[in-house]
């Protein structure tokens, strides 16, 4: 893996979460609206900053396909997972835990493990 690739699949790995932080805003920002649930879906911009996020980083993905290995470039997305609790955390103040840290650090070890040179 080139450290262009290694580049692309991180930057792929921080996307996400600021995906899933954008989801999260919208479901706060859904609070303070009313009216129809489609109405409120309309009307929720954060929501619909984070649909937009979201075909971004399907091309980004896309295009780290094309150089990437499947089974390699996924497992850039663990950083992305252990990326949102701790956004979470910060954030919006959720609940977060010493065995979860542990967990997390688990992963992360596993994906050294996987893209470590043969």
């Amino acid at each position: 893996m080139t450290p262009k690739d290694m580049a692309l699949c991180s930057v792929f790995a921080v996307a996400l979460p600021l995906g899933q932080m954008m989801f999260k805003w919208g479901a706060v920002y859904n609070e303070r609206l009313s009216g129809p649930f489609l109405v409120r879906v309309i009307q929720n911009w954060p929501l619909m900053g984070a649909f937009a996020w979201y075909g971004v980083t399907a091309l980004l993905w896309f295009y780290v396909l094309t150089r990437v290995p499947l089974s390699l470039a996924y497992a850039f997305s663990l950083i992305g997972s252990c990326l949102v609790p701790l956004a979470g955390w910060l954030v919006f103040k959720e609940q977060a835990s010493w065995t979860m840290a542990a967990g997390y650090l688990l992963m992360v070890a596993g994906l050294f493990l996987v893209v470590r040179p043969a």
